[in-house]
């Protein structure tokens, strides 16, 4: 798939983005120059290699930093104590939904 102005156009619509003529016809170049890199990745045969990076891991990895504890917290008096209002038991916060 090749970028034309319409296509920038379209972008810069959808990020609401104003465009100078000199800009877009930069865009192009720079999109397609993008475009053609990902199409020769796309024709490399990979399927005899393995995944080197995984979302999630499996149980016998360990990838944290640190054990995990139970540590005290706040109670709900010193957490509510920061607030500007509380009042049964929660924060105070003004009204933002007006009635119609």
């Amino acid at each position: 798939m090749k970028i034309d102005g319409a296509r920038v156009d379209y972008i810069a619509n959808l990020a609401q983005l104003a465009v100078t003529e000199e800009e877009k016809r930069e865009l192009i170049g720079q999109m397609n120059s993008i475009l053609d890199y990902v199409e020769q990745l796309n024709r490399l045969d990979t399927s005899g290699i393995e995944p080197t990076a995984q979302v999630v891991h499996t149980s016998e990895q360990n990838y944290s930093w640190r054990a995990d504890r139970v540590r005290s917290g706040f109670s709900q008096e010193q957490s509510l104590g920061n607030g500007p209002a509380t009042g049964s038991g929660h924060f105070k916060v003004p009204k933002v939904i007006s009635e119609k």
